[in-house]
């Protein structure tokens, strides 16, 4: 009976005992001081404006613009219509993954920077170099840098697809096409740059359809039941295309196209 009473007190006493050099190194130990806050502010300055404001929202604008990249590419340069004319391509010949998507979006990238390059170097020298010199602003510099982009869109953009776009703005009509904002350009220019595409499409199509057609009729009339079409079009397609050199006149008819 003493034995079951003295039990839980033995327990407690070894459990202060054991914890005791905690307790005392805690004791001991002198408390770390807080760590010091710098007393400089790292600032990054844009040309032309000194007080423009700190890293963190550099850092901001920074990332948003790098968000903004691939839409910006996809929107303002002839990228869309290539990808949507190789695609047309390669169903066309009846190939699934051949050329893969990366090979014909690699493609469509290096013949995006071609036709860009023109309009790059404008916006080098009349907004980037300014910029880096000090002698314009930031909202100077992106006002320099968009008039070229704008000039280029201007040249392969419909006027009704400018005029469906005014309309939804619900803005007065411009009296000259540079008096056109980019809220109306770009879209229109997208609209324009998919209806291209799809027209360049259905025209590959057509020399590719009657060869499946022929085959097709013929492989019935013979009664070749068991051997599906594609199974005899695609190599014929395949032979047709390599035969006229199709990539090289594909490819100058697209670059053509942008003059």
């Amino acid at each position: 009976m003493k034995m079951a009473v003295f039990r839980p007190i033995g327990i407690a006493i070894g459990i202060l005992v054991l914890s005791s050099p905690v307790w005392l190194a805690a004791a001991t130990t002198p408390k770390s001081k807080p760590a010091a806050v710098p007393a400089n502010e790292i600032r990054i300055t844009m040309p032309g404006s000194p007080s423009s404001g700190s890293l963190s929202w550099t850092i901001v604008v920074l990332l948003t613009l790098l968000t903004l990249i691939p839409s910006l590419l996809l929107c303002m340069t002839p990228f869309a219509r290539l990808l949507i004319v190789f695609h047309f391509l390669r169903q066309a010949l009846g190939l699934q993954t051949t050329p893969t998507n990366q090979t014909l979006i690699g493609l469509s990238l290096v013949l995006t920077f071609f036709l860009m390059q023109p309009v790059g170097t404008v916006i080098l020298n009349e907004a980037v170099l300014p910029l880096q010199d000090g002698k314009i602003t930031a909202s100077d510099a992106l006002e320099r840098g968009a008039a070229p982009v704008r000039t280029f869109m201007l040249h392969y953009i419909r006027e009704k697809d400018v005029a469906l776009f005014i309309d939804l703005a619900k803005e007065q009509r411009p009296h000259n096409p540079e008096d056109l904002s980019m809220r109306i350009v770009v879209p229109a220019y997208i609209l324009s740059e998919l209806k291209s595409g799809f027209q360049i499409g259905a025209v590959l199509f057509l020399p590719f359809l009657v060869i499946d057609m022929v085959v097709a009729s013929i492989t019935t009339s013979v009664g070749m039941l068991q051997l599906p079409p594609v199974v005899i079009s695609t190599p014929l397609k395949l032979l047709l295309f390599v035969m006229v050199d199709g990539w090289n006149l594909l490819i100058g008819s697209l670059m053509r196209s942008f003059t």
